[in-house]
C-alpha cells in the first residue's frame, strides 16, 4: 500500500459557504460532493482554491458499494472523471447500501450493511471492482447508523479489518460516526481505533449532531461536541492522520464559529487531546465474537447467491423504510420508526432545496415538514427529487390543499409550469378549472 497523501486540515466546500471557506486563514483542502459537481463547469469558487494549490478530493455519495448489486459502471466513471479534473489523489466513498434494484428503490441516505461474512464477500467483490475502474486510490468511509442488524456475526473493528486485508483499500474514519454508533448501537470507538492499520487510514472527517430521546442524529448541522474530539484525540495518540476535514451540510454558522471549530481540531491534533477535555482512558476492548482467520474469499460467480439473499434482506428493510411495509423480525421495530422519518425528513429537505418556492406556498418551513412528512409516509421516492416536488404538489392538490384558496392557486400555477407534457389526468383537470376560476 503506497503512502498516503498529506493533506492537512480542511473543511467541507459547500455552495452556501464557499466565499468563506476561500476566507478561511491555514486551509489546506477541501472535500466536496463528487454528484454535486460538474467536471467541465467547475464553481467559481473551487476554480480559485484550485489556483492557490488548495487540494480538492471529491466525496461520493451514491454508489452504495455495500448493497447487493455490482457497482454501476456509470456512476463508477463519473467518480473517476471528477477525481481527474480535480487533480485528486482520492476519491472516498462510504461502506454502506443505498438503494435496491428489485424492487427499485432509493433510500436517499446511507444506510449500515449487515456484518456477516457473506455481506463482507459481496463487500470485498464490489470494492475489487471500484478499485480496477478508478484512475486514483479509493478509501471507504465507516458511517453512522440509528440501529442494528440482528444477527451480526463481526464487530466493526473485525469488519473493517478485513476489509481492509482482503482489499487494500483506505480507511476515511468519521470520528463523529464512531461517537454515534457508541451512543445508538453502544459500541466501543476504542475497539475500532485500536483496530484500524496506521498505514490504512486516508484522513478523518469531524462533525456534530445532536441527541434526542436517546439516540444520536449525525446531523452535520450542529457544532462538533467535545465527545467528538475526545474521539479524535484517542485517534490522534494512536497515529498522526494525513488529513482531518471539518464537515457542515446544513444551519451554517458564521465564518468566525467555522473558524473557531478548525482551531479546535488543530489544537488536538498538536497536542493529542481535546481542549477543556481530558481524553477518557482506552476501554477494554469488546471481544471479537469471530477472532479466527478470515475463510478464503468468495469472488465472481461464488458471490452471486450471497447477493440475491443480501438483496432480499437489504430490500425488506428499504421498502420497510420508505414504503410503510411491516419491519423484518428481529430489527428494533422504535430505532427502524425513527429511521424512517429521518429519511422522509432528509427527503423533504432536499427537494425544499430544489424547489424552495414549495415551503413559500404552505406557509413556511414547519407546514412544509408537516405536510411533506404526511406525503412521504409510504410513498418512496420513484424518480428523483425533481419529479418527487412535482408529485408532492399533485399529492396536495388532489386533496384540496392547502386550504387557503389563494395558495392553493399558487401551488397549481407552480406545478403547471413545471409539468411538462405531463399525460393527462384528474390532477390535471383540477388544475384547468382552477387556473379558470383564477382568470
Amino acid at each position: 500500500m503506497k503512502p498516503v497523501a498529506h493533506l492537512g486540515v480542511g473543511i467541507g466546500w459547500r455552495p452556501e459557504i464557499a466565499e468563506a471557506v476561500e476566507r478561511l486563514p491555514g486551509l489546506d483542502w477541501v472535500e466536496v460532493v463528487a454528484e454535486n459537481i460538474c467536471p467541465g463547469h467547475l464553481p467559481d469558487s473551487l476554480t480559485r482554491l484550485l489556483e492557490r494549490g488548495v487540494r480538492v478530493v471529491p466525496h461520493g455519495v451514491s454508489l452504495g458499494l455495500g448493497g447487493a448489486d455490482r457497482p454501476d459502471a456509470g456512476k463508477l466513471a463519473a467518480l473517476g472523471e471528477r477525481a481527474v479534473a480535480l487533480g485528486a489523489p482520492l476519491v472516498t466513498e462510504h461502506i454502506a447500501y443505498v438503494r435496491t434494484s428489485s424492487p427499485a428503490l432509493e433510500a436517499g441516505h446511507l444506510l449500515p450493511v449487515p456484518r456477516t461474512r457473506e455481506a463482507l464477500d459481496v463487500l470485498c467483490e464490489n470494492v475489487r471492482i471500484a478499485q480496477d475502474a478508478l484512475p486514483v486510490p479509493l478509501a471507504l468511509e465507516n458511517i453512522a447508523a440509528l440501529f442494528a442488524w440482528p444477527g451480526d456475526e463481526l464487530t466493526e473493528a473485525r469488519f473493517l479489518t478485513e476489509l481492509v486485508e482482503r482489499t487494500g483499500v483506505r480507511l476515511l474514519i468519521d470520528v463523529a460516526n464512531l461517537h454515534t454508533n457508541r451512543v445508538n448501537r453502544g459500541e466501543d470507538p476504542t475497539a475500532v481505533l485500536d483496530a484500524i492499520p496506521p498505514e490504512a487510514l486516508a484522513y478523518v472527517h469531524v462533525a456534530g449532531g445532536v441527541e434526542r430521546d436517546g439516540v444520536w442524529h449525525d446531523t452535520h448541522a450542529h457544532p462538533v461536541p467535545g465527545a467528538v474530539l475526545d474521539v479524535l484525540a484517542r485517534l490522534r495518540e494512536r497515529v498522526e492522520p494525513a488529513g482531518v476535514l471539518l464537515e457542515r451540510d446544513d444551519d451554517f454558522p458564521p465564518e468566525a464559529e467555522l473558524e473557531g471549530e478548525l482551531r479546535a481540531i488543530r489544537t488536538v491534533l498538536a497536542a493529542g487531546t481535546a481542549p477543556g477535555h481530558r481524553a477518557p482512558r482506552s476501554a477494554v476492548a469488546v471481544p471479537d465474537p469471530d477472532p479466527a482467520p478470515a475463510p478464503e474469499s468468495v469472488t465472481g460467480a461464488g458471490t452471486d447467491a450471497a447477493r440475491t439473499r443480501l438483496g432480499l434482506r437489504q430490500a425488506a428493510l428499504l421498502s420497510a423504510l420508505v414504503a410503510g411495509t411491516p419491519v423484518p423480525e428481529g430489527f428494533d421495530r422504535q430505532r427502524i420508526r425513527v429511521q424512517s422519518r429521518a429519511l422522509a425528513a432528509k427527503r423533504g429537505s432536499v427537494v425544499a432545496k430544489l424547489a424552495p418556492e414549495l415551503p413559500a406556498i404552505l406557509g413556511g418551513a414547519d407546514a412544509y415538514r408537516t405536510a411533506f412528512l404526511g406525503y412521504a409516509r409510504g410513498r418512496p421516492m420513484a424518480a428523483g427529487y425533481r419529479r418527487d416536488a412535482l408529485d408532492f404538489a399533485e399529492h396536495l392538490l388532489i386533496r384540496g390543499l392547502p386550504a387557503d384558496p389563494a395558495a392553493r392557486r399558487r401551488l397549481t400555477a407552480w406545478w403547471r409550469e413545471r409539468a411538462g407534457a405531463r399525460p393527462s389526468g384528474r390532477i390535471a383537470r383540477w388544475a384547468r378549472t382552477l387556473m379558470g376560476r383564477a382568470a
